[in-house]
This record gives structure tokens, sequence and C-alpha cells, in this order.
């Protein structure tokens, strides 16, 4: 019998969110009716997947509202789930007519209109969380915290964090405002913020970050991953009878800055997959079998 996903406190008093968090990136491509989406996340429910991860661009604007359908015939869920979504990219879109470029937008008002939009799209009063999505070389510290400061206030937005911020520009930010989280990508093709400080300072402050394209957008099973990590891969696959991508969730959340993997598909055994890789413990040796099959190298 499958054990229920954990659960992780984020830096914030009263904030926790699912171990592995459902990613909604591409709903949109799913071509589901509101019917399977609402049993798509009544599966994660059940599973103890109660957080989703959404940005007010995904599926060219689209896809919060989707999610929102299913909100407003099921409300009942809400108290079971946590909201996170992301602002600040501005997209040319039919969907957002008044955009006459694509850049990056951090001011107050774009902030505030971005957050109330995506609680329409949602149809829900706040957002558990709400993250800067990308690095603005125009942001200005003090009015993204001056526009976290009036969502919070308004009851709209509980907690803040960012996504894809560099160690320095998350450690800027939060001396203006406490951030809770950084959205990173990570995963043995992509090791980066393994080795460049990113994920040693985010211990170090007690921040959990969470993971995107944990298993490299599905690359990580294709020609581009090395052969050596394929069969590393597929021994421990089969000593304990659990997918290669539970393998690698299991992997990243033996980092000791607590990560949080989001998952990205809309087939509830992939989920399951995940939840499944929270209750295994690799021995070391094995941990750095995979990080050495990935690198192509041993360790120093």
């Amino acid at each position: 019998m499958l054990e229920n996903c954990p659960r992780q406190s984020l830096k914030a008093e009263g904030l926790s969110l699912s171990r592995i968090v459902a990613g909604m990136w591409r709903m949109a491509d799913w071509k589901m009716s509101v019917n399977q989406r609402a049993d798509f996340i009544a599966q994660c429910l059940d599973l103890g997947v109660s957080s989703f991860d959404h940005a007010d661009i995904y599926g060219d604007y689209t896809v919060e509202a989707l999610f929102g359908e299913v909100l407003a015939r099921e409300p009942g869920w809400r108290h079971r789930m946590e909201l996170v979504s992301k602002c600040g990219i501005k997209l040319i879109s039919k969907n957002r007519p008044a955009h006459r470029s694509h850049g990056y937008d951090t001011s107050r008002a774009h902030i505030i209109a971005s957050a109330e939009q995506s609680l329409r799209n949602l149809q829900t009063d706040y957002l558990d969380l709400l993250l800067i999505h990308r690095p603005d070389p125009l942001m200005d510290f003090a009015e993204v915290a001056q526009a976290f400061t009036e969502l919070q206030q308004a009851g709209k937005v509980r907690h803040f964090g960012v996504s894809n911020f560099s160690t320095a520009q998350f450690n800027a930010l939060n001396q203006f405002f406490p951030l809770v989280t950084n959205q990173i990508e990570l995963s043995p093709l992509h090791l980066q913020p393994m080795f460049d400080g990113s994920l040693d300072a985010m211990q170090a402050q007690g921040v959990s970050p969470m993971l995107w394209s944990a298993l490299a957008g599905g690359r990580l099973f294709g020609n581009e991953a090395r052969p050596a990590l394929r069969k590393v891969l597929g021994q421990l696959e089969g000593q304990y009878k659990m997918s290669e991508a539970g393998i690698v969730y299991a992997w990243l959340m033996q980092l000791p800055c607590k990560p949080l993997p989001l998952t990205g598909s809309s087939r509830i055994a992939a989920v399951a997959e995940a939840v499944q890789a929270c209750h295994l413990q690799l021995p070391r040796e094995q941990w750095f079998e995979v990080l050495q099959a990935a690198r192509g190298r041993e360790v120093d």
C-alpha cells in the first residue's frame, strides 16, 4: 500500500507544502475535460499531494482558469490544498492585448494586478504562496516589498518567494521582505546549483527550495542522458522496485536543504511514483554513484 506524501515546512510560521508539488505548467496541453481535471486533482489530494504550482503565464494565461473551473465546482477542496502562483513575466499574447513586448515587470502595480487576476482565475480568496517568476534587472526591492506587504495585509497572499533567483538576488530581496523559498531548476542533467553555493546558502538560511524540471523535462530518459547514468538508475530501479523517475526524485530529496520537487505529468501514476520516492533513503555510496554517473566523472 502506497504511503501518503509527507509535508515540508517552509521558512515561515504556519506554511507547509506537500513534499511533492503538482506542477500545473502543462495543464492546457493535457486537453482534459473539467471532469478529468477534477479527477486528477482529487487523486492528487488522496495521495497527500496537496500543493499545486501555477504561474499567471502558464498555458498562454489559461491554466489558472482551467484549475479554477474545478475549484468553482468543488469549493470544499480549497481548504485541503495550497495554491502557489508566480508573476513578473509579460508575454505577448492575445489573452493580454495590452502587452506590447516580451519582458519582465516587477512594479508594485503589476505584482498586485497579477495576484488579483490569479485570484479571479483560480476562483479563490487567497494564494498560499506567490513567487516572482524571474529576476528583473529593473526590480526595485523596496517597491516589491511594498506590493508584498499590501497583498499580505489585505489577506490576498499569505507568503512570498522567488523563482530562478541567484543567491545574491535572493539575499538582496530577502533583506526587504522575508522570502520562504526559491524555485530553481535542478536535475541530474542540471547540477549547477549543487556546486555554485545556491543549495548551501538555502540550507544555511533554513530555506527549502522548490525544484522545477527535476526529470529534465523527460530528457533524462532520452539520448541526452549519459549511458552510465541510465545504467546506475536501472540497477537501483531493480533493487528498490521503484521507477527510474522515482529513484531520481528520492536522490534529489535526500539533499539536506530539503527540496520540494515539482511533477509535470498528467498521469496520476507518475505523481504516485514521486510520492513513493519520499520514503526511500539511498545509502551514501549509491547516492554518489548517481552523482558521478550524472557528471561523467568521479568526485575530486
